[in-house]
């Protein structure tokens, strides 16, 4: 048997232990207060009605946990307080018939001519604990509210972290699909121009370097994140095939240290950054130009970076679906623990940086 709240679930044996609990230390500061005062009592049978008589609310909790679902609390409207008020006068009535019942059969208080009338012991109950009813039955729907809120919490956080696994998962499958048409356009124009020209060995090396380049993109799982090592070996065959199509316009130089290969970074995020600084710098060069890849560690923090001696960003700068993709990407995976920046590198070029928490996979 359960109590349910809203949307939360509270287990029926903790309802019981909590509300036994509070009747056996009630039961035992009755018992110690009156023997410290030099009364002289039935002990044990005090001890007992007083821990029993708490069953009632034990029992009856279900009733506003239910009422709850059906008539919320806070409300603007004066039906929902007169049912719970309704149902707490009830439950009081219902603790009186069994705490002077109790009382009236045991005669826990030991008084030689016996206990009082039913009657007039249920009134005295019943009127001398209204307020405590009220009290008890307030706490009861003030926990409910607070148990239920969290759980509301809680299930939007979980919402919340799943929506950004999704949006995340969209953008590298976004990313995914980005790398293939034009990038695969230009390498087989390429591969054509070098048939052409009768270069067969630059030709099927080049094929066989896009079909395995290809083969990494399609095989990769879902999974947000790789290795350093397993990046970095990704974006040397992309830089490969770029420079079988850009041959000497296009010199670059990876600079990361062997001890940052297991570091944790997200899947394609170097390489989108690559390809950013091939088409919108060095292709648009007639001479070409240098590709710079390097990555430092910096305490909790690693820094990737990717810097090409193409034109200098304008004023203004028009961030393109991919850039844009990664930025996005990097919100939904690291939220504000992130930073994406693309600045002039004084008047030598263009530097894209990537500041991450460092975690190791």
């Amino acid at each position: 048997m359960t109590a349910r709240t809203h949307d939360s679930m509270i287990p029926w044996r903790h309802v019981a232990l909590a509300w036994l609990a509070l009747g056996m230390f009630d039961g035992a500061q009755t018992v110690v207060s009156m023997r410290a005062m030099g009364m002289h009592h039935a002990w044990l049978t005090l001890f007992f009605v007083s821990t029993a008589i708490w069953s009632v609310w034990a029992l009856f909790t279900p009733i506003p946990l239910a009422l709850l679902r059906r008539f919320p609390l806070p409300s603007r409207n004066a039906l929902p307080w007169l049912v719970h008020g309704a149902a707490c006068l009830a439950i009081g009535a219902v603790w009186a018939t069994w705490s002077a019942l109790l009382e009236h059969t045991t005669n826990p208080f030991a008084y030689p001519q016996g206990p009082d009338p039913f009657l007039p012991l249920w009134r005295a109950k019943f009127l001398g604990n209204l307020i405590g009813d009220v009290v008890l039955y307030g706490a009861i729907v003030a926990l409910s509210i607070g148990i239920d809120a969290r759980s509301r919490l809680l299930h939007q956080k979980a919402a919340s972290a799943r929506m950004a696994e999704l949006l995340a998962q969209a953008q590298l499958a976004a990313l995914r699909l980005q790398i293939e048409p034009h990038f695969i356009f230009n390498a087989l124009n390429a591969i054509t121009a070098l048939i052409r020209e009768q270069r067969h060995d630059e030709a099927i090396a080049m094929t066989a370097a896009l079909g395995d380049l290809l083969r990494r993109v399609t095989d990769r799982s879902e999974g947000q994140f790789v290795t350093m090592e397993d990046e970095i070996d990704f974006v040397h065959k992309y830089l490969d095939i770029q420079q079988m199509r850009f041959a000497e316009r296009l010199r670059y130089r990876i600079d990361v240290p062997e001890t940052l290969m297991k570091a944790q970074v997200p899947d394609l995020v170097v390489q989108s950054l690559v390809e950013n600084a091939i088409k919108h710098g060095i292709a648009k060069r007639a001479r070409g130009g240098e590709l710079q890849v390097a990555a430092q560690r910096d305490g909790a923090t690693l820094r990737l970076s990717v810097f090409n001696d193409g034109p200098p960003l304008p004023e203004r700068v028009a961030e393109g679906v991919g850039l844009a993709n990664t930025r996005q990407r990097l919100q939904a995976l690291y939220g504000d623990a992130q930073a994406l920046r693309l600045q002039n590198e004084g008047g030598a070029g263009v530097l894209a940086t990537i500041v991450l928490p460092y975690r190791e996979r």
